[in-house]
């Protein structure tokens, strides 16, 4: 058959690199953040994200192989998974918790919707939020041999001062992956070079995020304020590697426009009128679920009969 009259599932993106190509440039990109993950917290870092990444893949593998599908984890999508939830846990968690994330995140996000392409949320941090909810005492727990005490973000909250350098290197306390705020725009970069993701959603949710904080932080332009906001709580992570999912969000450009406001005015709601310091996860999901309604209201309407008049 030609390769014409094959439909595959969403995204139809127009590229000369396949599916497997896109998933192993993510997971070049984010090596520079689980590589200073681990130089920042130790082998424990490590261990957390070997264990996660199997637990993904064999998921996937086990779940193809009993339902007699046809086994996908050669597109290095369950890699992405796995890895994106192992930088987004606290290395003092048990090794455990990554395992049932990424069982949740494959079989119940993304297997039982159909696969890639199917799921309707980000499958890591949907894991991340089941977590969050289930076991919140491990994954709020940031104390380890390295750090003690709350993140930066949690002091900031609080009134107190933050070290914003550290902030931006990653000498910080946090998940695995979100620390280091240079090492994500090194990833994050490295994507936008080989033509993976562009600026529309991460550039739209970073601005209207630091407008909204201008606002209603009670701290107006301060960029030592805004800068400590940026550098923590996975913002930069999160608005590179994770709303940026093909699958997930809008396909026209205004929607994407528009999603990254979206997630820029729910992520400052949750910082600074919620009970938690943190909220890039909770904004993200919750985009994700308006998906629809935002390519409903951005689609081009289509000219001529029925459509737009010229």
């Amino acid at each position: 058959m030609s390769d014409f009259m094959k439909v595959s599932s969403n995204p139809h993106i127009r590229s000369k690199m396949g599916t497997s190509g896109i998933m192993l440039c993510v997971v070049v990109a984010l090596l520079p953040a689980a590589g200073f993950g681990i130089y920042n917290f130790g082998i424990g870092a490590l261990v957390t994200i070997l264990v996660t990444v199997a637990a993904a893949v064999l998921t996937e593998y086990l779940f193809e192989k009993v339902c007699k599908k046809k086994v996908t984890i050669g597109d290095y999508s369950a890699v992405v998974t796995g890895l994106l939830l192992a930088l987004n846990l606290p290395v003092s968690a048990p090794w455990w918790i990554g395992v049932v994330g990424a069982v949740f995140a494959i079989l119940v996000v993304k297997m039982l919707f159909g696969g890639l392409g199917q799921n309707f949320m980000n499958p890591a941090l949907g894991a991340r939020c089941f977590l969050l909810i289930s076991f919140t005492s491990i994954m709020t727990n940031f104390d380890c041999d390295a750090y003690t005490g709350a993140t930066p973000l949690a002091d900031l909250k609080n009134g107190m001062d933050v070290n914003i350098l550290d902030m931006v290197i990653g000498r910080t306390a946090g998940t695995i992956g979100e620390t280091s705020m240079i090492a994500i725009v090194v990833g994050a970069c490295f994507l936008i070079l080989m033509g993976i993701i562009d600026l529309r959603i991460p550039g739209s949710y970073i601005v209207s995020f630091v407008i909204f904080i201008t606002v209603f932080g009670g701290h107006g332009l301060d960029w030592a304020y805004i800068s400590a906001h940026l550098a923590g709580g996975g913002l930069m992570l999160g608005a590179f590697f994770m709303a940026t999912d093909y699958v997930t969000r809008p396909v026209t450009k205004n929607g994407q426009y528009l999603f990254g406001i979206l997630l820029g005015i729910l992520t400052g709601i949750f910082r600074l009128f919620g009970p938690s310091a943190e909220g890039v996860s909770y904004a993200i999901i919750l985009g994700n679920l308006l998906v629809p309604l935002i390519e409903k209201i951005t689609l081009p309407k289509a000219f001529g009969k029925g459509g737009e008049k010229a």
